[in-house]
């Protein structure tokens, strides 16, 4: 049963490792890059807490230069999404009704669907940790200046890309089994799962916890008293108030300075 089930998960097993390959081929060589030139720059040796002028501008240049590329990574949290692919040949024995032929060969339907799923969940866990290793990697030296609360980063590190892999599954899953139309189950759940990923990002996350209220004063163009722990922040919103928090208009804030 366990060499049926990788026989029938060989071409979702290719799929998948093109796309890791492809991935890891991106990661690798612009993550060796990054760490070089954040070791040729000396940035390991600033005071993020009252950096000198100097490493001010090279801090500013270094994250300029790889923000860019750090945007575009941010679409390899779609990469748990493999998990919908790795459901697609349990969809299929439903949908073709194959898997009565293994009921006949004194395999129990407790230990086939174990096996099934055994296997795409071992497949996704190991492909999950390979993406987990690599993004926290290659996130290291941007994060030390811009924190690993963004969604970006957030995302591809810890459980979460562990978590979303099996949602995705899940999900393909649960999809395959009501409908049992292997093709557009995988589309559906594919569809349904970004949706959830940009519904979790742009909306949920940030009301699980009631966000902490900073405030600090302004000098001029530059700010005194701004906690350094918020360098690390995931700032939500950002806006000037008055003395009693009531929030002041940016262009109110021009207009007083042109004066």
């Amino acid at each position: 049963m366990i060499w049926l089930g990788w026989r029938q998960q060989r071409t979702e097993l290719l799929i998948t490792a093109v796309i890791v390959a492809v991935i890891a081929l991106l990661i690798v060589p612009t993550g060796l890059h990054m760490a070089s030139v954040y070791d040729h720059d000396g940035l390991g040796t600033c005071n993020l807490a009252h950096p000198s002028s100097g490493c001010g501008h090279a801090i500013g240049a270094f994250t300029a230069r790889f923000d860019g590329l750090n945007s575009l990574l941010a679409w390899l949290t779609l990469a748990p999404g493999i998990g919908v692919v790795l459901a697609a040949p349990f969809v299929l024995d439903l949908e073709q009704g194959t898997f009565r032929l293994a009921w006949t060969q004194s395999i129990s339907r407790t230990r086939w669907i174990v096996v099934k799923l055994a296997l795409s969940v071992t497949i996704v866990t190991a492909v999950a940790l390979l993406l987990t290793q690599l993004l926290t990697w290659w996130h290291q030296p941007l994060g030390r200046f811009d924190g690993r609360m963004g969604n970006n980063v957030f995302d591809s590190e810890g459980t979460v890309v562990f978590g979303y892999a099996l949602f995705a599954l899940g999900l393909a899953l649960a999809i395959g089994v009501v409908w049992r139309r292997a093709v557009a189950a995988t589309a559906v759940s594919f569809v349904v799962y970004v949706i959830a990923r940009v519904f979790v990002d742009t909306w949920l996350r940030q009301r699980l916890l009631s966000p902490s209220s900073i405030t600090w004063n302004l000098s001029g163009s530059k700010r005194s008293g701004e906690p350094t722990a918020l360098h690390h922040a995931w700032v939500l919103n950002e806006f000037p108030s008055d003395r009693f928090g009531h929030q002041i208009p940016f262009s109110a804030l021009r207009c007083a300075g042109s004066r």
